[in-house]
């Protein structure tokens, strides 16, 4: 599962002059301003009545993700940049506010797969009926509703004309950043295989996407899986894979094209690329031991020889005993190159076809 830190945002959805929206906001965003940081979240206060969305007014359908005006491309970004949501919600006549309603209308895909928590307020019902609503609104946009929720009376949370709630809520709240954490966690396999830049891979379940510095304890942890093996093989710790930190995995992550092949979470598989002269370098090719035998390092092979059609030639290396490694690359019609080391290295290579 990833480690990533997740982003999420805290929405005020009361635009009425005057409205009680931004203490309430005010208040659960210091709430949980302690507790964030232990989660890796990052808290991101958003107010419906400072975005300027006015009724919907795209001309494509919001399931088509294409968004011709400005303020509807901002609230894509906002939205489709986190990983779940905590709606702060008044109840107006039994029911979620219009401006939520319009937001939440106004987009589609950028909702998927996340999860949405509630804190409301209100008089009789503290909002409760404002969340009942919203849920079967969000549901339909794949967004996940949580269980935990946050509902306040507004004659009990007000002193001196002040918004003090009581410590019960403040609980409350914390409770429910936690539970939001874990659920979009969890959710976090559904989400990328959404990603534009995802790809169908060869097992059922499975997909491919870049793989950036965010990515390197994932890296780290399957470099060291894969490598022990190698280093068995040639009889030797000076394997780079195995000594390299996570912040070592980060800085090279920024400068190689890396294609990571994931399910449910898990980082199955890798390959990096760069790109030297006229030749293209293959690199890092790896899977899960478990995993060997289903044709997935010759499936990220493929893929990472795809980068290579204008290229002269394409370059690779193993150990000189990694016999397994070696029969899949010949196989592949890469053939050693003259000249090499000393060091227990075998340098490989061939030609691309024009």
């Amino acid at each position: 599962m990833t480690t990533n830190r997740l982003r999420i945002v805290l929405l005020v959805c009361s635009t009425r002059p005057g409205a009680l929206g931004p203490a309430v906001g005010r208040w659960l965003a210091d709430t949980l301003a302690t507790s964030a940081g232990p989660l890796d979240v990052d808290l991101v206060p958003v107010a419906l009545g400072d975005l300027g969305l006015p009724f919907l007014d795209e001309e494509e359908h919001p399931s088509t993700g294409i968004h011709h005006n400005e303020h509807t491309r901002r609230w894509s970004r906002i939205v489709d940049g986190a990983d779940g949501f905590v709606f702060v919600t008044p109840e107006y006549n039994y029911g979620m506010p219009a401006t939520l309603k319009n937001a939440l209308d106004h987009l589609g895909p950028e909702w998927a797969w996340k999860p949405a928590g509630f804190v409301s307020y209100g008089h009789t019902s503290a909002g409760t009926r404002a969340v009942q609503h919203a849920k079967q609104v969000v549901t339909t946009l794949r967004l996940v509703p949580l269980g935990s929720t946050v509902a306040i009376r507004i004659a009990d949370a007000m002193r001196d004309d002040r918004f003090t709630p009581a410590a019960r809520h403040a609980e409350a709240a914390e409770g429910l950043l936690a539970e939001l954490v874990r659920v979009a966690r969890a959710l976090t396999p559904l989400r990328e295989r959404e990603r534009p830049d995802a790809t169908a891979g060869p097992l059922p379940g499975s997909y491919a996407r870049r793989l950036g510095p965010d990515d390197a304890p994932e890296v780290t942890v399957l470099q060291r899986c894969c490598w022990t093996d190698e280093a068995i093989a040639n009889d030797t710790l000076a394997v780079p894979a195995l000594r390299e930190s996570p912040d070592d995995v980060r800085a090279w992550l920024a400068d190689w094209h890396t294609t990571g092949l994931w399910r449910d979470g898990r980082l199955l598989g890798m390959v990096r690329t760069r790109r030297t002269g006229a030749d293209l370098h293959i690199g890092r090719l790896a899977v899960a031991p478990d995993l060997r035998g289903l044709g997935l390092g010759r499936w990220l092979l493929r893929q990472a020889e795809a980068a290579g059609e204008d290229c002269r030639r394409i370059v690779l290396s193993t150990g000189a005993a990694s016999h397994r490694n070696l029969t899949l690359y010949r196989q592949q019609g890469y053939l050693p190159l003259p000249g090499a080391g000393d060091d227990g290295v075998v340098d490989l290579a061939k030609a691309v076809s024009v």
